[in-house]
């Protein structure tokens, strides 16, 4: 019985080491049903622009789901909205949740929950700072792009001065505008597809301000290790240097006492 305990124990310690204590386990549980319902809600999305002549009754089932999955989120953030002890600070620290239910668009961005659950089996990514950063930053900017470039293309297409012709031609346009660049080989001509590349180039200068603060942070850190360096370098040259210093002034004393200095050798 002794040994069936022991054995129940290391299993749970090594639980406790694949999920670390700042994930809570009832989050987990809750973020992965509603990861995949933004994966549902993404493809059921995406799939009507990117095949236009899909079948009616395929088109309905897919407005379905993308319908279902935003109540589902609805349902979701209220619950948890009720059951808050502090109801407003709680929707000050969840901007995401409460714009994933105003726009149903932004669902997809749900998805970089599944980044936080792979960063729980990835230690050196999800350890530092920088490198859950770079994970949001990279799979933030990947959505963004694609669910832009869906938007885009659905609100240009059947207009007759577009420029943007296939996803293709979005992607392009959602990858130039994101990082700023702006070619202006093609551009939205709709009121709705000026929308979004209002919202795209808002999200592009957000994601561009956290890649340079994150870039100056680690050439300062580079920095101030090389200057550790270099001061611990310092104090070990000092070191050494006093340490020969002192064996110096042992020797003249020890020379000194025993008459081996300048003067007895005269006599």
């Amino acid at each position: 019985m002794a040994k069936v305990t022991e054995k129940v124990s290391r299993a749970g310690a090594g639980l406790k080491k694949v999920v670390p204590r700042s994930v809570p386990r009832f989050s987990l549980r809750r973020d992965v049903p509603m990861t995949l319902a933004a994966v549902a809600f993404l493809a059921a999305y995406a799939w009507p622009i990117l095949d236009p002549g899909l079948e009616p009754e395929r088109v309905a089932l897919c407005r379905s789901v993308t319908a279902v999955t935003w109540l589902v989120f609805v349902v979701d953030y209220v619950i948890r909205f009720a059951g808050a002890e502090q109801r407003w600070p709680f929707v000050r620290q969840h901007p995401l949740d409460l714009a994933i239910v105003v726009l149903p668009i932004l669902q997809p961005l749900r998805l970089l929950q599944l980044l936080t659950l792979l960063s729980v089996l990835n230690r050196y990514a999800g350890g530092s700072l920088r490198g859950r950063v770079a994970l949001y930053v990279g799979g933030a900017s990947a959505i963004v792009m694609f669910v832009a470039s869906l938007a885009v293309l659905d609100a240009e297409r059947g207009d007759p001065e577009a420029n943007i012709g296939g996803f293709a031609d979005a992607l392009w346009w959602s990858m130039t505008t994101v990082t700023t660049v702006g070619y202006g080989d093609h551009f939205p001509v709709t009121t709705t597809g000026r929308f979004v590349a209002a919202g795209l180039m808002l999200a592009g200068i957000a994601l561009l301000g956290v890649v340079t603060a994150s870039l100056a942070s680690w050439l300062l850190d580079r920095v101030q290790d090389i200057e550790d360096d270099s001061a611990q370098a310092t104090h070990g040259d000092i070191k050494t240097l006093v340490e020969e210093v002192a064996a110096l002034r042992r020797e003249l004393t020890e020379a000194r006492g025993t008459g081996g200095g300048p003067d007895s050798s005269r006599g």
